[in-house]
């Protein structure tokens, strides 16, 4: 008898003890459900990769940025990774297109914009600021102008900046010079650098730089190529032979062949290295390089930072906004391309935009940092960053000054860089070296708008 009781009592145990556990198992699939599904805690990040094209004390900040962002959420995780200088960069994401071994967001520098409209790559930020209602009205208008083409944002702005001159003012000093009075034009100039080289030193350092002509053309009030540069219709041919660009290039040739300038070739970090010397008391660059000139020169003399010279001070002309802006890649997955934007919103906000000016030399793409104490004190401290903010403020809108866009302006920059080179060397003379680079910038655009 009392072996039966025992018997059922055991029976009875382990029914219960089954219900339990199948109880536990129905309730554990609908936590584990869960756990894959909605609930954030245990979600794996999406992970996107950025590719940049920022070195030196500008990686750096890169680098900073990137760590802070994915420090403050944990549904994005940024991978951040160097792919060498603009047109590197470019080209390895041309390589990449049509597989799916590119990037989900990359950093396109300003002239590579019309060939990134036309590969229908990228995903135009425009669609998500539509969708989102996403304020941009404190945006820069003269940056958002570049970058907007047909009135659409295909790119958002993240480091920009115009050519500015860098001066010695100890060695303006030195010279009899006022070092609160940098030469606005080309005539001014040249009349301070033959003050400055008769001292023994090299009055400017230059390089050659396609860029710098664009520049030259934009505060000449003149068109690089037609339709209004490329603005209201594609272009169809280079104006690079046009009278802006031959008296800059008959004026650049004049200071080197006076010895008033040195042509340091190609290699931009020779100029700069002349310059943060102490061996030249000018140069021209961008506004993105100076936290990197102002770190090397530490005290040994204090820099002056002035507006691009212009060929006549009548002129009413304004400088071009260079640098980059990011790019959402359309072969990536919806979860990676809302990734992106998120980032790109952070990248955009005025405390990042405010570290990154500070940190690198570039200009905010929005006025809102400059409401940052950050950005006030280092104003304060670096009163050269104000050149560049306040150049491109003074800049009245216009098709030069918005810059031109055309699909080959990689190959078309390579034409002026030869022709600059050409001219230096004495081989040809300015318009002849135009004439020729705007010939083969016009059969390159062409071939272009027939295959695109």
């Amino acid at each position: 008898m009392k072996n039966m009781k025992w018997k059922s009592l055991t029976t009875i145990i382990s029914l219960v003890m089954m219900l339990i556990v199948q109880g536990c198992g129905v309730e554990g699939s609908g936590n584990d459900q869960k756990a894959s599904g909605s609930s954030e805690g245990n979600t794996k990040p999406i992970t996107i990769t950025w590719w940049h094209s920022m070195g030196g004390d500008n990686g750096k900040a890169i680098d900073q940025i990137v760590s802070d962002f994915n420090a403050s959420q944990s549904r994005i995780m940024v991978k951040a990774t160097f792919q060498g200088n603009y047109d590197e960069s470019l080209n390895k994401l041309k390589a990449s297109l049509g597989s799916d071994t590119g990037p989900a967001l990359v950093q396109v520098n300003d002239v590579g914009t019309r060939f990134m409209i036309d590969s229908g790559a990228a995903v135009p930020v425009q669609s998500y600021i539509d969708k989102e209602k996403y304020d941009i009205s404190k945006m820069e208008p003269n940056i958002l102008n570049y970058y907007k083409i047909d009135h659409k944002l295909y790119s958002m702005p993240f480091n920009s900046s115009t050519a500015i001159l860098y001066y010695n003012k100890d060695l303006f000093k030195a010279a009899g010079l006022d070092p609160e009075k940098p030469p606005t034009t080309f005539d001014e100039l040249t009349k301070a650098a033959q003050k400055l080289s008769a001292k023994g030193i090299t009055g400017l350092s230059l390089y050659i730089e396609p860029w710098f002509m664009e520049q030259f053309f934009a505060v000449q009030g003149a068109d690089y190529v037609d339709h209004d540069n490329g603005r209201t219709s594609p272009a169809t041919q280079s104006l690079a032979n046009a009278e802006a660009g031959v008296k800059t290039l008959t004026w650049w040739k004049t200071l080197v062949d006076g010895k008033l300038a040195h042509n340091y070739g190609r290699t931009a970090d020779d100029a700069k290295m002349v310059f943060t010397s102490g061996q030249a008391a000018m140069l021209l660059n961008s506004t993105g390089a100076l936290r990197g000139i102002v770190n090397t020169v530490g005290g040994k003399f204090e820099v002056g930072t002035g507006h691009l010279p212009k060929a006549e001070p009548s002129q009413a002309g304004g400088t071009i906004v260079g640098g980059a802006s990011n790019w959402i890649l359309g072969n990536k997955s919806q979860e990676e391309q809302d990734a992106a934007w998120e980032f790109i919103k952070y990248l955009s906000s005025p405390k990042v935009q405010a570290y990154w000016s500070v940190n690198s030399g570039y200009f905010p793409i929005t006025t809102a940092a400059y409401e940052e104490q950050s950005v006030e004190d280092n104003l304060k401290k670096y009163p050269q960053f104000k050149t560049a903010i306040n150049q491109i403020h003074e800049t009245q809108s216009n098709f030069a000054n918005q810059g031109a866009v055309m699909g080959v302006f990689q190959e078309q920059r390579q034409f002026m860089s030869n022709a600059i080179e050409e001219v230096l060397n004495g081989v040809k003379t300015p318009q002849d070296a135009l004439d020729e680079a705007a010939a083969s910038s016009t059969g390159a655009i062409q071939q272009y708008n027939q295959t695109k």
